[in-house]
């Protein structure tokens, strides 16, 4: 999309989230490109009646399935989410918007702009992103005032290889996936202000700052290690789907699909999801805990987990690495000795696959499902 088409959308855009915000226009449905789009229509039947008159946002996401879900947000838990932002960023400001607004980041950065009374510069509706064009972006901002952007761990892994000055804004939001170690540091040493995020869809996005919530959100770990949510943020449901939010929402906490635990600083700390699970001798290892060790390495950039069958272990750990240097590659042996004091046995891998780049999802999470795609072509 040109930059004037942008502005073009982005005039009837915002008018049109306002009103919806406001409870004088009906709420919005955004639509995502390209073959899912007629699915999402087929599920979400936008011309029934919404179960509630307060939402604003009915957000489609999809589960491990694939199958479209709609999430039912309300102005109330949508603004509060951007007031709950702005407090504990150190006040409102202007936002650089430099994810697609059919994704809950996206649309939470325009709510963010309308609480704060200013228009966002926007990089591209549908997320399209270079380092040249949020360079230029940047530079559109308007100098006074606090600035803010929020980018996914592979905008920000490109900003920094290209040397982007992003001293500019008071906050850098990072979330949409597992944010590597490596990676956080090397963000911190170049002197951006990062502020990691973990929500969801069913949270209007971000509700855990650097591991604690905001203001108005509610946090908790269950025996079992499933992190559950609850809070002014929390969705009101899934549109006509009163099987499926019995299964999310219950009792006012959303049921997450992620596993977690506290660190000794009170923090919440996600290992990933619980269907992302590989069964290793009978030892359950998230596969997010283990990409978050193994992406630590100085020789990878990015790296997926996965399992596959194993006659002895029942499943085996598989690291799909994507190398910094094809001239250095890393080992089996290497990583294996480098996770050694950071995970148990079980959770070693032990095979190596290397990918000159990794598949990644929109959203700059790696593909799994292409993954395993390619670890099974003969």
């Amino acid at each position: 999309m040109t930059a004037p088409d942008g502005a073009a959308v982005l005039d009837r855009l915002l008018p049109a989230l306002a009103a919806a915000l406001d409870g004088a226009g009906p709420a919005l449905l955004p639509l995502p490109s390209g073959g899912t789009r007629a699915a999402v229509l087929k599920a979400l039947d936008p011309g029934r009646p919404l179960e509630r008159d307060d939402v604003a946002l009915v957000v489609p996401t999809s589960g491990s399935t694939g199958e479209p879900k709609g999430v039912l947000l309300s102005a109330a838990a949508l603004q509060h989410s951007a007031r709950a932002t702005h407090d504990r960023l150190g006040g409102a400001g202007r936002w650089l918007l430099a994810l697609p607004v059919t994704h809950i980041a996206g649309l939470t950065v325009l709510v963010r702009s309308l609480e704060a009374r200013t228009r966002p510069e926007v990089l591209d509706l549908y997320g399209g992103f270079s380092v040249d064009a949020f360079e230029a972006a940047t530079d559109r901002l308007a100098s006074g005032g606090r600035r803010y952007t929020a980018l996914v761990p592979t905008q920000l892994h490109r900003l920094l290889e290209a040397r982007a000055d992003l001293s500019a804004y008071d906050a850098v939001l990072v979330g949409g996936a597992a944010l590597p170690p490596a990676l956080h540091r090397r963000a911190l040493s170049a002197g951006v202000r990062l502020v990691t995020t973990y929500g969801m869809s069913e949270t209007c996005g971000g509700c855990v700052y650097d591991g604690i919530p905001l203001d108005g959100a509610a946090a908790r770990v269950r025996d079992d290690g499933r992190v559950e949510l609850g809070g002014a943020t929390v969705f009101a449901g899934y549109r006509l789907r009163p099987d499926l939010t019995a299964e999310a929402l219950v009792d006012g906490w959303h049921v997450t699909q992620d596993l977690g635990r506290w660190d000794a600083d009170g923090r919440l700390q996600v290992l990933g999801r619980a269907d992302d699970v590989v069964v290793s001798g009978g030892v359950n290892v998230p596969a997010a805990m283990v990409e978050r060790v193994l992406g630590d390495h100085p020789a990878v950039v990015a790296v997926a987990v996965v399992g596959r069958a194993d006659p002895e272990w029942g499943e085996r750990v598989v690291a799909v690495v994507q190398p910094r240097d094809w001239a250095d590659l890393p080992t089996l042996e290497d990583l294996r000795e480098g996770a050694s004091d950071a995970l148990e046995a079980a959770a070693l891998p032990r095979q190596l696959v290397l990918l000159g780049q990794l598949p990644l999802l929109a959203s700059g999470k790696p593909d799994k499902a292409a993954v395993r795609m390619i670890l099974a072509d003969p």
